[in-house]
């Protein structure tokens, strides 16, 4: 019963952030309209955006440095995350190989949620076992990101010649590089102050719950994207009937208009 304040203000700390989680971070159309003339240096400038708003790339690289206390521990699991992540972007961009971006995005919000759970001490509590190797973990998790990351990008004209193709991908993931640097700079800075305060083992708990509850969120929201994506139709005002009734909503102000004029 003492976690309850904590799992009470862990959940009011979600609600406020989830309109910034919720926020898309996809492809938008008029990235693929300005992108279909842009240069390199564009594909630099929307890798870091991209990252920027990646919330769930972000959310597990909080999770990650979280508990990281020296330098020397950062840089290793920052390396090995983003050299994961670097081999799908590249390599799964460059040979076309994908997926439905939902459900990448789903596993990713699962990849958070472990996280959180394995900073909380969940395998210990739970399963009475050490942690897997958190080294082996986070770089699995890298490949993972770097395949969603490859999904978004593929939604944009990259072309078809191999040579400025492979440019432009090399591009992209330089801007997602220095987008991460820029969020890790804020994390480590802020983490670091933080840990010589006499609150950061309590309160840090319910941060990492917080965090484990924003995967959870996260999860729920692409699983619902990939329903919408897959059987639009299936929900209770498919788009067709959605269409309808504004059309005999509108007909019906009109005829309303009509008899007032009367």
């Amino acid at each position: 019963m003492r976690h309850l304040p904590l799992r009470r203000a862990a959940a009011f700390l979600l609600l406020l952030a989830v309109p910034f989680i919720a926020m898309a971070h996809g492809i938008s159309e008029a990235d693929r309209v300005r992108m279909l003339q842009a240069g390199y240096l564009h594909y630099v400038e929307l890798g870091a955006s991209h990252m920027l708003t990646g919330y769930d790339h972000l959310l597990f690289l909080f999770g990650v440095v979280f508990f990281l206390r020296t330098f020397k521990d950062v840089a290793k699991f920052v390396t090995v995350f983003t050299l994961g992540h670097c081999i799908t972007l590249i390599f799964a961009t460059y040979f076309k190989i994908t997926w439905n971006y939902y459900l990448i995005d789903a596993i990713i919000a699962l990849s958070v949620m472990y996280k959180a759970f394995d900073n909380n001490g969940g395998f210990q509590k739970h399963f009475d076992m050490k942690s897997p190797n958190l080294l082996m973990a986070v770089f699995g998790f890298g490949l993972l990101h770097g395949f969603g990351l490859s999904t978004r990008l593929q939604q944009l004209p990259l072309g078809d010649d191999p040579v400025a193709m492979l440019w432009r991908i090399l591009s992209f993931n330089v801007g997602v590089e220095l987008g991460q640097i820029a969020a890790l700079v804020v994390m480590v800075a802020v983490l670091a102050f933080w840990r010589h305060r006499p609150t950061f083992q309590r309160i840090g708990y319910m941060a990492n719950l917080g965090l484990f509850y924003a995967g959870v969120y996260l999860l729920f929201m692409q699983l619902h994207g990939f329903q919408h994506d897959t059987a639009p139709d299936s929900f209770r005002f498919p788009a067709a009937e959605h269409r309808h009734a504004h059309e005999d909503m509108d007909s019906d102000n009109a005829t309303d208009a009509s008899r007032n004029e009367l």
